[in-house]
């Protein structure tokens, strides 16, 4: 048994919102309160913290820890121009073995400045190409991935050995860029990046369970005690061997690929299924692409793009299949949609899907949208209306929002809408969306209370400043509103008695802090299940 005492701790329980002591015994709050505990408790081991603030552990409620660890390993390319993402694939291509597979994550052709002299592809956009690696790779295959993991970059060895031709036709919900000849460009969007998946070395449960471990310490010091996975069936086997082996040391909510749902329909899974450390989420479905690559299913056509309104995946009546067939064994859905098209389906298949489980007398479970990018004036108020959870990453405000305004333009006012999803009265779990951004969860905090950038662009109002959370808000999509999303609201998210004892000790107050500050925040020791799993 141990107290921590001498601290500013932040609980996050209306209740007590406030204490100095927290007693923690086998993994679990027993007490808080202040120097009373000392004495209540008087043969615990005592840690003085010295005035430093304590805060709850954070979860990010949407990221993709395969990924992201495997990710760990590749090429970063997220770079200000093309010139420096070729620089360091040419760097590693250097350093590889024949035949040896190059990847990388992170680029964004969108923030490059455009070429005079390049040849553009696609509608509009500083596309990269093939011929762009074949240069620096003319022998190893390349493959990189967007910022967005809607798109991919692929050279003229990854293709040959993916089969990919200037005959093979599109996939459904996918496309093969081609130039105005008709040739590849080298440009997968969508559906068409598992022709390149197919065709990679996939790693063993055993490299990724690895790569996970490694990445645990990096999410402590983020801030990180526990992780919403939305990744595959390697992902859960790695995880549950992590658990197994009593190596898992962050709280997980594993979601389910929907092209799995009848296995786990016959297998009778049921949302919230597992324990404190590994337990199922909900049915993962896609409704659209994504804004970097314009494939999110808008209304109407993107701004300069008359043509293209994105790709919709499937249409309300198919996902409220998907849902009354998950409903009838307790799995809740939890659907990928950016566009306004493309939430307003989600949001009639919910509709449904709660007649049905009122009909059929089901409970009404926490369905989830992810991202929740830009909405339809009518639909602003219907998540609380249906009790949907608001699953959305304040990073992605401030890292699309000159994009945003570029190809949706007076849409912005209902895009990454935090404010008006709070005071519509719709509950909010925060995320970031990892490999997509970074999982540093004060990133994300930083961007919901001022909606400006690290560099403090577009100035001192922010990004459409009527969309700023307050930073109670702000920490409680990581903390209470992501223990909600899982069914863990009784365990996870605040600092009270017969709460498991996940805490973070941050380096600053950031209740003290100036705002734009802090986005420098990190944790100076984590805390898990009551044991000190990294210390500064």
């Amino acid at each position: 048994m141990k107290i921590l005492h001498n601290a500013k701790i932040y609980t996050f329980d209306k209740s007590r919102p406030n204490a100095t002591a927290i007693a923690i015994d086998h993994g679990e709050i027993i007490a808080v309160g202040g120097d009373e505990l000392l004495r209540e408790f008087d043969r615990a081991e005592k840690e003085d913290l010295r005035g430093r603030a304590v805060l709850p552990g954070l979860t990010d409620a949407h990221l993709h820890f395969q990924y992201y660890s495997l990710g760990l390993q590749k090429i970063d390319c997220e770079t200000d121009t093309l010139e420096e993402c070729l620089r360091r694939v040419k760097a590693r291509v250097e350093k590889a073995k024949a035949g040896e597979w190059i990847l990388g994550h992170g680029w964004n052709q969108n923030a490059w400045p455009l070429s005079p002299n390049r040849r553009e592809t696609g509608s509009e956009g500083n596309w990269p190409t093939a011929s762009d690696l074949d240069q620096i790779s003319p022998s190893n295959p390349v493959y990189l991935t967007a910022k967005s993991l809607h798109a991919g970059w692929a050279n003229s060895a990854a293709m040959k050995l993916a089969g990919i031709t200037a005959s093979l036709p599109d996939p459904v919900n996918g496309q093969l860029q081609r130039d105005s000849r008709g040739a590849l460009t080298g440009i997968l969007l969508e559906s068409a990046m598992e022709l390149i998946h197919q065709a990679l070395p996939a790693p063993t449960i055993d490299e990724i369970a690895h790569a996970m471990e490694k990445a645990q310490p990096i999410l402590w010091k983020m801030g990180l005690t526990g992780v919403h996975d939305f990744d595959r069936r390697d992902s859960f086997m790695a995880l549950q061997q992590l658990h197994a082996q009593g190596k898992l040391k962050l709280r997980v909510t594993k979601n389910i690929p929907v092209e799995l749902l009848n296995q786990a329909f016959d297998l009778g899974l049921r949302t919230g299924f597992g324990d404190d450390w590994l337990r199922i989420g909900s049915v993962k479905a896609f409704m659209d692409g994504a804004l970097g690559p314009r494939t999110a299913a808008m209304f109407q056509a993107y701004e300069g793009e008359p043509d293209n309104k994105g790709i919709l995946n499937m249409d309300g009546e198919q996902l409220f299949e998907y849902g009354r067939h998950a409903a009838d064994v307790g799995l809740g859905m939890t659907v990928h949609a950016i566009g306004d098209r493309a939430n307003h389906e989600v949001l009639n298949a919910y509709e449904q899907l709660r007649k049905y489980e009122s009909e059929k007398g089901l409970p009404h479970l926490r369905h989830r949208i992810e991202h929740v990018q830009v909405l339809h004036p009518d639909d602003v108020t219907r998540l609380a209306t249906l009790n949907v959870v608001a699953s959305m990453q304040p990073i992605h405000a401030t890292s699309d929002m000159l994009m945003a305004d570029k190809y949706w333009g007076a849409r912005t006012s209902l895009a990454y809408a935090l404010r008006t999803q709070l005071d519509a009265g719709a509950h909010v779990a925060f995320g970031s969306d990892a490999p997509v951004e970074s999982p540093n969860p004060f990133w994300g905090i930083h961007a919901a209370v001022t909606r400006r950038r690290a560099d403090g662009s577009p100035g001192p109002n922010g990004w459409h400043l009527e969309q700023r959370l307050t930073l109670q808000e702000a920490i409680e999509g990581f903390t209470l509103g992501a223990a909600y999303a899982a069914y863990a609201e009784n365990r996870q998210g605040k600092l009270a008695p017969g709460f498991v004892a996940d805490l973070i000790v941050p380096n600053k107050d950031p209740f003290i802090l100036d705002p734009h500050e802090v986005k420098d925040c990190y944790s100076s020791a984590t805390m898990v299940n009551g044991e000190w799993v990294y210390k500064e």
